[in-house]
This record gives structure tokens, sequence and C-alpha cells, in this order.
């Protein structure tokens, strides 16, 4: 029996003269353990179907999980993207809704013992834990004889399918069903992070659908830019726009016509007229990168600032380079748009007093009777008698309307020229029209002003028998900033009429090459009946809770509003893809602040 002291029994030096080097090599080499694997997988875990494995009609009925390995686990996120294989070729593409640590041993780990240990070591062993990612089935993808294609989540993949990141871009494109061509707005992203791809550009754009293959464009089926202020939405708005002026971006018309849109931009900030001129950060280099993404880019020559007269406000700015043309509202617009006139909240009763009103006024001055013969029709004590004794319009609700349409004298048949003689000037196909308000200091002409200009726009879509054919056959884009203030919902007769000229523009946008894009910052006070008609809402960052909640975007996405940075946003669109968040550009394309 060897001697436990005999080192030489053990492949030790102690005496042992004929003790070599190979056989040391040999004892080290005895020892080592190898624990890399023969080849590494290409993927970040897989299936697992320890707490199940299932797909149902009800996706909150589905359960499907994956182990994530070791080296993967501090690279993986929430929101991302992840494909795994059918063993016919067919794909399941889904995302990460939720992740996890479960314990690989059962052991208590809330413990003093554990947690001093705990505290004393400058990591965790991973080897000690599972972690596990829950995935939400998006889509099934399949090759076609037309290419890749999507559809609903029928089966349910393989235990122990290998799970790897989706990296492709016609992959993803076609799992979230964003389409190839179109309107740009930004660059898919997972928490704030665009999405990276093994193609170039490694970006994956994201486009809103501009054709007729699958139903009408979705700039007339109405956007929604939501942002609180800092969050980006007028850099936004105005690259958007921007892509809606492309030379070669058409509709086509009822009588076969394909014409170039006409964007007109109410301005309460003065900003969108610099849309004119050249943004001077963006250099060659950066140009070209855009010109390669298709990303139109650069000012827009046919802009002009159309400048509403109003009383003493003068407009002065050396902010843009865009031709100024000043026009004012004339009192004959109120002839069909009574409400213009109401000044304050009116109930029923006053309101048809009013219209009654105005419908004498130009049986007696025609329809150029002017605001100021108006006042004076109104000063007239016989008139006031006359239709109290008559039973028409009692004295009291004369008077509360008396009293309404008066301080109007500023806005109507100004020192200008009338929006009504300016038409194909202000909807010019393929042209910017701009108008400002920032000059204007009362509120009640503002409001005054939008309304009228956008009135006549959506009048002149929804006519029959239309006064202005430029407005009729011309594809409009109707932009309007601070919307909040114009299409709020309130419970006064004009205020309701306002909302049911807007809402049936709404309805009929598609029809009639109407398009709405609304940019606000309290998208809760825009009222519901034109909030259900808009398809495509765009969210930036938003503090408020009542604004967030009114915006309807799924809960995944609406709890990363608050936490969103500038120029990050969520895209809720239903008919061109799935809920997404996106990043848009970190330049201007055009001249901005």
């Amino acid at each position: 029996m060897a001697d436990l002291n005999d080192f030489d029994a053990y492949g030790g030096d102690g005496g042992g003269a004929d003790d070599t080097a190979a056989d040391r090599d040999a004892a080290d080499d005895f020892e080592r353990v190898e624990t890399t694997p023969a080849r590494n997988e290409d993927g970040i875990g897989t299936i697992a179907v320890s707490q199940g494995l299932r797909i149902h009609e009800d996706e909150d009925d589905s359960t499907v999980r994956a182990y994530v390995t070791k080296g993967n686990r501090s690279s993986v996120r929430i929101g991302k993207y992840l494909l795994a294989p059918y063993p016919d070729g067919e794909t399941l593409f889904c995302r990460i809704a939720g992740l996890e640590y479960a314990q690989e041993f059962h052991a208590d780990d809330a413990t003093e013992i554990h947690a001093q240990r705990a505290m004393r070591q400058d990591g965790i062993d991973e080897a000690d834990y599972k972690f596990l990612a829950d995935l939400e089935p998006l889509a099934v993808l399949y090759d076609s004889d037309d290419g890749l294609k999507r559809r609903m989540t029928d089966r349910v993949p393989k235990p122990q399918t290998t799970v790897r990141e989706a990296d492709d871009t016609a992959e993803i494109k076609t799992g979230l069903k964003i389409p190839e061509d179109g309107v740009f707005l930004g660059h898919l992203a997972v928490g704030g992070e665009k999405v990276r791809t093994s193609a170039q550009p490694p970006t994956i754009d994201y486009r809103l659908k501009d054709d007729y293959e699958d139903g009408d464009p979705l700039v007339f089926r109405h956007t929604l830019i939501a942002g609180g202020t800092g969050s980006g939405k007028t850099h936004t708005a105005k690259n958007i726009l921007r892509q809606f002026l492309a030379d070669e971006r058409t509709y086509r018309m009822d009588d076969g016509r394909s014409v170039t849109p006409a964007v007109v931009q109410f301005d309460p900030q003065d900003e969108y007229a610099q849309m004119h001129d050249d943004n001077p950060d963006l250099d060659a280099e950066i140009s070209r990168r855009y010109e390669r993404e298709g990303v139109v880019h650069g000012g827009h020559d046919d802009t002009i600032a159309f400048v509403p007269k109003v009383g003493d406000a003068t407009y002065s700015t050396d902010d843009h380079r865009a031709e100024q043309v000043e026009f004012t509202i004339p009192f004959s617009m109120v002839r069909d748009n009574e409400w213009l006139v109401a000044g304050g909240g009116l109930n029923d009763n006053q309101y048809n007093a009013l219209r009654h009103l105005l419908d004498r006024f130009f049986r007696e001055y025609g329809s150029s009777g002017t605001y100021d013969q108006f006042q004076t029709f109104m000063d007239d004590p016989a008139l006031r008698e006359e239709l109290n004794e008559s039973g028409r319009v009692h004295e009291a609700t004369f008077d509360a309307v008396n009293r309404r349409v008066r301080g109007f004298g500023a806005v109507f048949d100004q020192d200008a020229r009338p929006i009504t003689e300016q038409i194909e000037r202000f909807v010019r196909p393929g042209g910017l029209t701009v108008v400002p308000t920032y000059h204007i200091n009362n509120t009640r002409a503002t409001e005054t002003i939008v309304l009228a200009v956008s009135s006549l726009l959506v009048d002149q879509k929804l006519s029959n028998d239309p006064r202005y054919d430029r407005i009729k056959e011309t594809p409009v884009v109707l932009g309007m900033d601070e919307a909040h203030n114009f299409l709020t919902d309130a419970e006064s007769a004009q205020a309701r009429r306002v909302i049911g000229k807007f809402t049936d523009a709404a309805k009929q946008g598609r029809k009639e090459r109407l398009g709405l894009f609304l940019i606000t910052q309290d998208p809760q006070d825009i009222a519901d009946a034109v909030f259900k008609q808009i398809n495509t809402t765009a969210v930036l960052n938003l503090g408020d809770e009542d604004a967030i909640k009114s915006v309807n975007i799924p809960a995944n996405l609406e709890n990363k509003v608050p936490y969103m940075e500038k120029g990050q946003m969520v895209v809720y669109s239903p008919d061109n893809s799935e809920p997404v968040e996106i990043i848009g550009l970190p330049n201007c394309l055009t001249r901005h602040g």
C-alpha cells in the first residue's frame, strides 16, 4: 500500500528522481476542465415548456416563454422582436413582453446569510438562476410567390426551438405590417434605441401607406401629432409635412388626374413659414444619407405666408424668406357660417334668432354687406321692436345676440384683399400656404380667422356645387396647430355646429381628398367626434395622465410615453401597421428655430 506521504504516488516531486516534465504536464492536463461548448448556437435561447406552451385565439390566454442563455441576458430588453422557426420553414414573429429571473435550485435566498454573502460579492452567479422572457406572438411569417407574407398566429412553436433576435429588414417590416413605401415618419425603435439590422442602412424606416392598393392613402384618413412642450412635436410635424410636399407625391382625383397636394397650415407660433428655407445644419453627408433613404429634405420654394389683416396688428419677421400676402375675411362668409360672428355661448333659441337676423340683413344689403353695416342694422330700435311684437325674436333674446356679435370690427372687411378673391394662390397644387396668427393678440379674433378659412376649405370640399373649383379639384392637407383651441367639445349651439362640420369633413376626407393634420399638446380637449375619425396618431412625450389616456394607444406603449426623449414617439395607425415605437430624425429637414 502506498504511503500517503509519498508524493510520487500522486505525481508530486518529493524525492522522485524519475519524474519528468512530460509526467507533470500530463497530470496538469488531466485536471483541466473544458467549459466552452463545441459550437455557439445562433440565438438568445430556446422555447421553454416548464410553465406551459400555448397559442390561443384570445391572445391573453397564450403562453410562450423562452429561456435566455447566460451570455445573452444583459442584452435582452422588453420590446425587442424575436423569431422562432417552425420545422417546415415558417416562422413565429414575436416581441418580448416581460422578463423574469427564477430560481434554478430550490433555496431560500431571502435570508440574512444569503444577503450578507451577496453583498460581499461583486456580482451574481447566473448559473444559479433561470432567465425567462415572456413572448407576445404577433404573426406567422411564410414565403409565397409574392415574397414574404404574414398571417395571424395560428400554430404553436416546438419546444426547445432556438429563438433569435430579428435582424432582417424584410422580416421585421413584414412582421409588423410596415409598408415598404410611403410617407416617412422616422425609424423603428425599442426602448429609445433604433432597431439595427444586418442590412444597409441598418435602421428600419417607418412609413405610412400612400397608395391605393389597400384602400385610400392614410393622409386622407387624418393624422394627429400629440406632444407636450419641448417634446419635438413641431419639429416632427414639419418633417412629415415636408414629405407631403415631395414633387413626386401625387394623388388620384375622381376625374383621373394625378395631382400633388396643397398644404394649408395654421401657425400660432410663426414657425411653419420657415419651411421655405433650407436648414443650414444639413451638410452634404447628411443630405446624401437622407437621399439614400428616400427622405425629402431642404426648403420648399413654393411657400407663401398668407397673413390675416386684423386691426392695427402688424406681421413683421426675419425668421423666414417666404413671400408674404395679406388677406382679410369678408363679412359675406358669415352668410354660410353664421357661428363665425356668434362670439360667445349662444343657446339654441338665441342661435336661431341670429340666423334669422343674418338672413334678413343679407336680403336687405346683398351678399356684399359689411360688418359695419350689420352693426348699424342691429342698432335699429325699430327692428328690435318689430321682431318682438311679431313674436319672431323676443327683445331679451335680441339683446343677448346683439351683445355677442359685437367686437369683430378688427376682423372683418379690413384693408386687404379678401381671401375669397385669392383662392388660386391660396390653394396651389404642390404649394405650402402658412397662415400665421402669432401677431394677433386677441384670442377671439384668432379663433374667427382660423375657423373662417378652414371652413371655407371644408365647405368647398364637401359641396356638390362648389364655388371654387380649385379647392374641389386639388388634394388638400389641412394642418392645424394647437387644434384643441378650435376643435374642443362644448355645449354651445355654435360649438356643436363647428364640431359637426369638421366631423363631416373627417368622415368624407378620403372621398374628397381632404386630410386633417392636427397638432396639439392637449389631445383630451379635442372633440371626441373628430378624434374618432383619426387613423394615425403619433404620440411624443406627454406628462399629463388625462392626455395620455385620451390618445388610446396600447397599454404596453402608453406606459413609455412619460419617459420618452425628444423626438421619440409611439405611432398607432391600425390601418398601417402594428403599434410601434419610432424615433424621428434628429435634424429638421427645413429651417427650424
